[in-house]
């Protein structure tokens, strides 16, 4: 048995199905754990590791599975485990960057259920929900909704409006979120800290199922979402005390290329200038779609510099699936 089958959540936070108002078995077995293989030489293997594990859900009943995108970026190798005991390969089939939502499919029949989708936008705070993880009740949470706002990323990325939840799960990516009716409405990303009522709690984030629809059809079709690539820097840009600082760099990448280094503050792009990140990145992907130049206004030991960043697609710099 290995380490993650051993913990447990305590009984009294773990949901049960006499107090749910769907098929709590099913539902649980509807999340699979996901383990994935990078090659050392991929670009997110310094940073995301060349093993990575989580969860997925079963979508459909082909075995389509929906999960978040850092765990299977670049995968050479995807194995899906399902609660009755099944371990099956997958493949990689797509990736949306503006979401960070990511498809697998199983290479075989999956002896799992799918889960219904729901809607993200019916949800309010203080509702109670569901965060569901592989291996059943135990890996299973009952918690709630915190709120529901806006989320920026350093690594380019931006929600108009993310779902955040507490009590935190342990084991957040890729986890399902539930609504009261049993429908999937979001899928764990991250694990952060937020405050509430004046306290700093760790609350996790999910991206809102409601993003799927629109881009499904194209995730299937293309492997990517419907919408022009935006531009992408391969900065990864913090803000300490309200300040644009780059933390990283990716080697190779549009922003290294163009002379920008480790500790320059950001102060604007062009003229305009940018006090957060949300406010950065979207001005960045104003200018247009990957490729366009980005008029970067940088301080640098006192001195502010203009730095014309030629961006990217961020997609071409990741290793691609091995055709099956």
């Amino acid at each position: 048995m290995s380490n993650e089958q051993k913990w447990a959540f305590p009984p009294e936070v773990q949901p049960k199905g006499d107090e749910t108002q769907f098929d709590l078995v099913r539902a649980l077995d509807a999340v699979v754990l996901l383990r994935s293989e990078i090659p050392e030489d991929s670009m997110t293997a310094s940073t995301l590791g060349t093993e990575r594990g989580g969860y997925g859900v079963v979508i459909r009943e082909d075995g389509l599975v929906l999960t978040i995108g850092y765990l299977v970026n670049e995968a050479s190798q995807i194995w899906l485990t399902t609660n009755r005991g099944q371990v099956i390969e997958a493949h990689p089939l797509a990736f949306d960057q503006s979401t960070g939502f990511a498809l697998v499919q199983a290479l075989g029949k999956l002896d799992a259920p799918h889960l219904l989708r729901g809607s993200s936008a019916d949800v309010n705070i203080g509702d109670s929900v569901f965060v569901i993880g592989h291996g059943g009740t135990a890996h299973s949470l009952k918690t709630r909704v915190t709120a529901k706002q806006e989320f920026a990323g350093y690594w380019e990325y931006v929600l108009d409006e993310a779902l955040f939840t507490s009590p935190a799960h342990p084991q957040w990516g890729g986890a399902a979120l539930l609504d009261a009716q049993g429908d999937l409405i979001g899928i764990g990303s991250l694990l952060v800290q937020q405050e509430v009522k004046g306290e700093n709690i760790h609350v996790n984030m999910f991206v809102p199922i409601d993003h799927l629809n629109p881009i499904l059809d194209s995730l299937l079709k293309t492997g990517r979402g419907p919408n022009p690539p935006r531009p992408w820097l391969g900065m990864y840009t913090q803000d300490p005390d309200g300040k644009l600082v780059v933390g990283r760099l990716t080697a190779g990448g549009p922003a290294e290329r163009a002379g920008v280094k480790v500790g320059d503050m950001v102060l604007g792009v062009g003229e305009q200038r940018v006090k957060d990140l949300a406010t950065l990145f979207r001005t960045v992907w104003g200018l247009g779609p990957a490729g366009v130049k980005v008029p970067l206004m940088i301080a640098r030991s006192g001195d502010v510099l203009r730095i014309a960043v030629e961006s990217g697609d961020r997609n071409n710099y990741l290793r691609k699936p091995r055709l099956q």
